[in-house]
């Protein structure tokens, strides 16, 4: 498809938006805008089949994503986005590189909520900030699998007050391995499934 291949040509070498300048970024946001008018899936929000499972993002406009990686000695390592439509739950994951041994990890837990065919309300209800070494991390599916069995960890692990972080996402685009999501800060987020 010729609208993917332009998102997806526009975004290459911009590291998920770290390195794009002005001109790159609009765009992207103009070829994202064109890939989204040819959506294949037209109530995301119901293909249950091609929403759930693991997704990485390769490109997003969200500063607060992308702020992680102007912390002092880090650069900003893969972030995963892991959807189980089966209990309604999303788990954000950022890995974090830097100094030896010093690898961190920045994870958010929400549940969602259908509100129409492609719009999604997110309630933010856990936050898991630390080394990697201290949570034993060494893969997206083992840290949600702890976080699912309820386990606590050597961390910055809080529970997050649902009824104030929330916000909501549009789902814009989906196909088989790639998804376009708006949210409610004005963000737009593409992400692949791996």
């Amino acid at each position: 498809m010729i609208g993917k291949v332009a998102v997806l040509d526009a975004i290459a070498g911009t590291n998920r938006g770290l390195l794009a300048n002005e001109q790159q970024k609009q765009t992207i946001l103009d070829a994202i805008a064109t890939l989204e008018d040819l959506n294949p899936t037209p109530h995301p929000v119901g293909a249950t089949d091609l929403l759930n499972g693991n997704w990485r993002l390769i490109y997003t406009t969200s500063k607060a994503l992308l702020n992680l990686d102007r912390l002092p000695f880090c650069k900003l390592g893969q972030i995963y986005q892991y959807i189980r439509v089966e209990n309604t739950s999303v788990y954000n994951i950022a890995e974090i590189y830097g100094l030896p041994y010093l690898e961190g990890l920045v994870s958010v837990a929400a549940k969602f909520e259908p509100v129409s065919g492609r719009r999604v309300q997110v309630k933010f209800n856990r936050s898991i900030i630390g080394w990697q070494r201290l949570l034993s991390y060494n893969s997206p599916e083992n840290l949600i699998q702890q976080i699912e069995a309820g386990n606590k960890f050597t961390a910055i692990d809080t529970a997050i007050n649902s009824d104030k972080q929330q916000g909501w996402l549009d789902i814009t685009y989906l196909d088989s391995d790639l998804r376009i999501s708006r949210g409610n800060e004005g963000s737009v987020f593409v992400l692949n499934k791996v």
